[in-house]
This record gives C-alpha cells, sequence and structure tokens, in this order.
C-alpha cells in the first residue's frame, strides 16, 4: 500500500519508523503547510515532497492519505483526500464536530473508499487479551468499568501546547480508554458529564505565560447499550506517573480486570475473582511496551487488500466523536444526560486474539 504522510509535526517521526518496520507498507511523498518540514522528511526517508496536499492528491501513485495534522485540519483533510478517491487512515479525533465525522463516513461509503481512524491501541497485546477476557464471560457480567486519564501538563514537554489546550484532555487523550472500552463492550446509549479548569495560567518551555482556553479537567458516566456503566476522568493537570495514570478497570459479577494502561501494548493484566486478591493474566502473545504508531496502518490496508471488514473503522471513530460532542453538551447544560444515536461494528479480535 503506497501512502502519502500529511503533516510532519512532531508525531509523523513516530509514525514513520513504525511503517517502515512493517512490510507491505511504502511512504511514496510528504506534504505539510510548512515545505521544508516535508523536505527534511523526504530527505531522510525518501519519497517526493509535495508543494501542497492538492498536487500530493492528484499523484496516481498514492493510494491511501496518512492524515497526521493538527485537530482542526482533521476533516478539511480527510474530506479532501476523500473527494480525490483516495482511501484514509488519519490521526485522532475524526474531527471536533459529530456532524463533520458523520459527513466524513458518509462520503467514504458513497465515494466506495475505506477511512479509519486512531487511536488503535485496543489492537494492542494486553489490551486484545483484556477484550478476549471480558468478551468470554471471565468476569461474569460487567456492570462498571472505571477509566483514568491523567496526562500531566502538555507544556512541559510539547514545544506547541496551544493546540492540546483548546480543545481539552478528551479529543486528546480520552479517546484512548473511549476507543478501548467501545471496541469491547460496543456502543454508548447515554453520557453526562462536569468539568472545570483547574489551572487556567500555564508557562511554555520556553517561559511564555498563556491561558488555556478548554477545561483541564472531566468526570464523564457513561451508559453503554450493553448494560454497564462506565466513569471515565480525564485531566491535563495531575502527572501520568500518578498511580492509576492510565488504568482501565472492568468490574463484573464475579470478579475484576485490571488493564494497567490505555496506551502501552505489553503492560500488566490483572484479574481477581470478587474479594480476592488480583493475580497476572498472561498475555496472549509476548508484546513490547512501546505503542507500535502503525499497527492500524498496516490492519487497515490488510483489510483493503484482502476485502475484509476492516477493525478500524471511521464508523467507530465517528461514534467516539458522538461522544466528546455529547460531553461537552452535557457540561453546557448543566451535566444534563444526552442520548447518542451513532453505532459501529464491533471489531473482530486479532487472529491470534481469537
Amino acid at each position: 500500500m503506497k501512502l502519502l504522510i500529511v503533516g510532519c509535526g512532531t508525531i509523523a517521526t513516530s509514525y514513520v519508523r513504525d511503517i517502515k518496520a512493517h512490510a507491505g507498507l511504502e511512504i511514496v511523498g510528504f506534504t505539510d503547510v510548512d515545505h521544508q518540514r516535508a523536505e527534511s522528511f523526504a530527505r531522510e526517508h525518501g519519497g517526493t515532497a509535495y508543494p501542497d496536499l492538492t498536487a500530493a492528491l492528484a499523484d496516481p501513485a498514492v493510494e491511501m492519505v496518512v492524515n497526521l495534522t493538527i485537530f482542526e485540519a482533521h476533516y478539511t483533510v480527510v474530506k479532501q483526500a476523500l473527494e480525490a478517491g483516495k482511501h484514509v487512515y488519519s490521526e485522532k479525533p475524526l474531527a471536533l464536530k459529530y456532524s463533520e465525522a458523520e459527513e466524513l463516513v458518509r462520503l467514504a461509503q458513497a465515494r466506495g473508499l475505506r477511512l479509519a481512524c486512531a487511536p488503535i491501541t485496543f489492537l494492542g497485546e494486553a489490551q486484545q487479551t483484556a477484550l478476549k477476557q471480558v468478551r468470554s464471560g471471565e468476569l461474569g457480567t460487567v456492570r462498571l468499568v472505571y477509566a483514568e486519564v491523567n496526562q500531566g501538563r502538555i507544556e512541559s514537554w510539547h514545544p506547541n501546547p496551544g493546540p492540546f489546550y483548546a480543545v481539552g484532555p478528551n479529543l486528546d487523550v480520552g479517546v484512548y480508554p473511549l476507543s478501548i472500552t467501545t471496541a469491547v463492550l460496543g456502543r454508548v446509549a447515554r453520557l453526562s458529564a462536569y468539568a472545570r479548569t483547574l489551572y487556567p495560567q500555564r508557562v511554555t518551555k520556553e517561559g511564555i505565560p498563556f491561558t488555556i482556553t478548554a477545561p483541564d479537567y472531566y468526570v464523564i458516566n457513561l451508559e453503554f447499550e450493553s448494560g454497564p456503566v462506565m466513569r471515565l476522568t480525564t485531566n491535563f493537570y495531575v502527572s501520568k506517573e500518578t498511580k492509576g495514570g492510565k488504568v482501565i478497570e472492568f468490574h463484573g459479577d464475579k470478579g475484576s480486570l485490571a488493564l494497567e494502561s490505555w496506551f502501552e501494548s505489553g503492560v500488566r493484566v490483572e484479574q481477581s475473582e470478587f474479594g480476592k486478591p488480583y493475580h497476572a493474566v498472561p498475555l496472549l502473545r509476548p508484546a513490547s511496551s512501546a505503542l507500535d504508531w502503525a499497527r492500524g496502518v498496516q490492519d487497515f490496508s490488510q483489510a483493503i487488500e484482502s476485502g475484509r471488514p476492516a477493525r478500524v473503522t471511521g464508523e467507530h471513530a465517528a461514534h467516539v466523536v458522538e461522544i466528546l460532542d455529547a460531553t461537552n453538551r452535557s457540561v453546557a447544560d448543566g451535566g444534563q444526560p444526552v442520548t447518542l444515536h451513532s453505532d459501529f461494528p464491533l471489531p473482530d479480535p486479532m487472529d491470534w486474539a481469537r
């Protein structure tokens, strides 16, 4: 599959490294609003540095667009790529509004194209192990889920923290546990939410003060159509090194399961019978602790080439965007419940996780 990388910022380095490690994926070129960045990537990794997106999409060698632009550009870039007849894999979120995400899903369907979107950490070894344990009934009927997102203070490490604080923690990192839990349990039917700004005055690494424009703390109560309820807490304040910083817990009638992280693939999975100590669950196959940023691109590419249903889909990503939209509506309405309407096909487990 011949890929075009759109957006040559911080995350592109990780994507390109991991894409090059997978057979069957080939990067044919790069484009960026800063053409010098695209040229730099092309010199280092090979391929064409296109002058702009229009020129890149006009190249018949490009089969799939990998969209790594900033949040605000996702909708525009994905739409332009689909209209040019290209399959699209986008970084998260698919769009900033559910109406836009829904439009992109329908556009892909109308054009006979495939659309996918990160995050794909539910394809990781630890996450697939948890998925199998829950779906197989090891915990009995699951009724309650806890998920924590303590992502720290973006300005302490990122050179451009502004876009993250413009949208808040849910769009950036809350999408990870949301993608995992919906991949395991299915669609969310209703939610209510609370938000607050804990730490409005921030300072960049260069010492420049700035004021954040979106809440940096959320608590969301989600009701899955399949029955369980979930409490998701997200923030851009508490260090990610805090105890339980990225944990997801599934609690059922027979017992509980704890997934140490919604991000890394090789983390601990622990299970317990009700009222008894936790014990380690062996992962379904060995894994490194690192995230393979290209795993979703590879699986998506293989789905296109083989004609099978994709595990990573635009419909799933659009449902997550509707959750984010509904969260903001609930916050604006004083925490009142909001009903959701979108749906998506549950992803199949990986072949090695069946």
